[in-house]
């Protein structure tokens, strides 16, 4: 062989080599992620670039292979090592967003399992204690919105609003919730993340549920069509946030829910909120953060970036999250 191609396909293999240790260590041992959103100020600012610690809930292998930022790929079997601890409140985690696993999310963990959560004039309630906002976190909104005021686009759509928000258990493995209208909504979230198969019959035509929100879909896809499956538009797909859900019979796994009495929880689950609590879209609004999708613990900003001037921030270069 040609010497000289000989060295090029010398350095192409040294350099996969390279790009498949990068990747790997990535997911499995450091979690890379850049911010895009203000919600985490001024603990994590827009354009900052965090490294995570991904061994210390518990490393997992990949759960799908694929081209970065697109949706071609495909799933495979997952493996998780023990944790070194569980997450707890205060932690700053990344998580697989529950209504796009696709994205990330960076956010606080105020809430563990079988904690009662509560809001009341914009301050956290832990089982009626006070929890106190961390030490850079902020409120930009000076006024705070009534009880009476019902946020339409709240988790739940009944729990009040952002700065009121009623009283609500974050799940816990074994709990035992009924089978009722009344949880409809909670229940429908928890069955899909935990993993299981929902559908709704009506006249022989079948509605499945899925977690995947259109909107957020459409945000990272930019295309129309992304609507057009969603019963909304047309189609048959259902999401559990939904108002106007159809009729039916509805089946777990193909068994009719009305079996049931009770539906066992079989996961914990968590509750995650911004810093910059007036401008974070959060578990307030989307709910919890079930333990599977927690990929790590955000440790520090590598580096940083003001994504209006494109001007590197060096004094955020090694800032240690708190």
């Amino acid at each position: 062989m040609n010497p000289r191609m000989s060295k090029i396909i010398h350095e192409i293999r040294s350099l996969f080599i390279l790009v498949l240790i990068v990747l790997t260590l990535k997911v499995t041992i450091f979690e890379l992620y850049i911010v895009p959103t203000g919600s985490m100020e001024n603990t994590i600012m827009t354009g900052d670039f965090l490294t995570g610690n991904r061994f210390i809930y518990g490393m997992r292998t990949p759960d799908w292979i694929g081209i970065p930022f697109t949706d071609i790929g495909f799933s495979v079997p997952s493996i998780q090592f023990p944790p070194f601890r569980e997450p707890k409140r205060g932690d700053i985690i990344i998580f697989k967003f529950p209504r796009d696993t696709r994205q990330k999310y960076v956010k606080r963990c105020v809430a563990e399992p079988g904690d009662i959560f509560e809001v009341k004039n914009k301050v956290i309630y832990l089982n009626g204690d006070p929890y106190p906002l961390p030490g850079n976190g902020k409120f930009r909104m000076p006024s705070t919105l009534s009880e009476t005021f019902i946020q339409s686009d709240i988790f739940l759509g009944n729990q009040g609003n952002k700065d009121q928000f009623k009283k609500l258990k974050i799940p816990q493995k074994g709990d035992q919730i009924k089978i009722s209208p009344e949880n409809a909504k909670l229940l429908l979230h928890l069955m899909l993340l935990d993993g299981h198969e929902l559908k709704l019959v009506n006249n022989g035509i079948e509605f499945p549920f899925t977690m995947v929100s259109p909107d957020e879909l459409y945000r990272r896809k930019g295309k129309d069509k992304v609507y057009k499956p969603y019963y909304n538009w047309g189609g048959s797909l259902l999401v559990p946030w939904l108002d106007n859900i159809p009729k039916g019979s509805l089946l777990i796994d193909g068994q009719p829910i009305s079996n049931l009495d009770y539906y066992t929880v079989e996961q914990d689950y968590y509750w995650a909120m911004g810093d910059n609590r007036d401008d974070s879209l959060d578990s307030r609004f989307w709910g919890f953060v079930p333990r599977s999708y927690i990929l790590g613990e955000a440790l520090f900003s590598y580096f940083s970036l003001n994504l209006e001037t494109w001007v590197p921030r060096f004094d955020r270069i090694g800032t240690i999250l708190q």
